[in-house]
């Protein structure tokens, strides 16, 4: 059977002027606020959808490369992956930029790299996000 998420969004006015806030129907954090210049100007607080996709883009992309390096006979002993979601008017998302570096007993940096390439090209959100250019940086050791 499969999983279903959801997550809630509320808005109130226009685009420019107005706020809202997203809620994951889990519970898993509370309420984030969203406005414009939180999206497009500012990082200072709040969220944006952005922040949201590299977030699980970030999440999914450690779990698939864990899963490879696993059945390959490589648990990895630690992942540390970060994601950078690119906005820019008025194209929208301009990229995703994934990083990563981690410690695998018994595996070389080639490995390692290959594994994180096919973690890349294979993880569900690299897949859902397919029309956007997603870079990887890669650190061993």
């Amino acid at each position: 059977m499969a999983v279903e998420s959801r997550a809630d969004a509320l808005w109130e006015g226009d685009l420019i002027q107005g706020r809202g806030s997203v809620h994951p129907a889990s519970g898993a954090f509370p309420d984030v606020s969203l406005t414009w210049r939180q999206r497009a100007e500012t990082r200072e607080s709040g969220t944006s959808p952005e922040e949201l996709i590299a977030a699980a883009h970030a999440g999914c992309f450690a779990m698939a490369l864990s899963f490879g390096l696993g059945n390959a006979g490589h648990p990895p002993e630690r992942l540390e992956t970060s994601a950078r979601v690119g906005f820019q008017l008025p194209e929208g998302i301009t990229g995703i930029h994934l990083s990563v570096s981690g410690r695998v007993p018994g595996l070389d940096e080639a490995g390692f790299r290959a594994a994180a390439e096919d973690a890349k090209a294979n993880c569900p959100v690299s897949k859902a996000l397919a029309g956007v250019p997603i870079t990887l940086d890669v650190s061993f050791g």
